[in-house]
């Protein structure tokens, strides 16, 4: 299998931060990363408009030639072949909430960071919007102070005790905000808790740490 990622673009990072803690936790899943350079607009390629006509990364090549091109698709793909280490839980019920937690960072958070980050300082070029910077930033607001709220009972990851795709999800959001000059309000005490200690992790840091 290939993945083809840029380095900083949120959705192909928490693809890769969610393939670092499956080896983290002992799961071999053989993947090739394959980086597709959106500063040189290598996504307008033909060769990667085959793989992905809305020319967007992720995109998760199958041994097969199959291609998904949606990173939780990807993610839960993968989790059905390697179930160990889950981080997408283990019972019906904690699948669900941890469903649910990394829709709402992504729709909440990684949405909304990637429109406000693209409508004030757009790392590809795109033209400012403070019309759009303002929906964003009131959007991000709202779902910055949700993860703030829930963490507030020190808990170590997004779901509870382990790390899941929850994680992977909010990680890369706040860290493609941190390269588009983003930083967490410090007075979200419990979110800044928890992101600095999970980047400390070694397996984040294999992903966070190097472009």
């Amino acid at each position: 299998m290939k993945l083809y990622y840029f380095y900083v673009a949120p959705n192909p990072t928490k693809v890769r931060l969610y393939l670092a803690e499956k080896h983290a936790g002992g799961a071999e899943i053989p993947v090739t990363p394959v980086f597709v350079d959106l500063s040189k607009g290598e996504q307008q390629s033909p060769e990667h408009t085959a793989r992905n006509r809305f020319q967007t990364l992720p995109v998760l090549e199958l041994d097969d030639g199959t291609y998904l091109t949606e990173s939780l698709a990807a993610m839960e793909y993968l989790e059905e072949l390697y179930p160990e280490p889950a981080l997408l839980g283990t019972s019906a019920l904690e699948r669900a909430g941890i469903r649910e937690l990394e829709r709402i960072a992504d729709g909440r958070v990684l949405v909304a960071m990637a429109r406000f980050v693209h409508a004030t300082k757009s790392p590809l070029g795109l033209p400012p919007s403070p019309e759009i910077a303002a929906s964003a930033r009131s959007l991000l607001d709202k779902g910055l102070a949700f993860f703030d709220g829930l963490m507030s009972d020190d808990r170590l990851f997004v779901a509870g005790a382990r790390p899941t795709i929850a994680d992977c999800t909010l990680a890369a959001a706040l860290n493609f905000g941190r390269f588009g000059g983003v930083e967490t309000d410090p007075a979200l005490v419990h979110l800044v808790r928890w992101e600095a200690a999970y980047r400390e992790r070694s397996a984040v840091q294999s992903v966070l740490g190097v472009g």
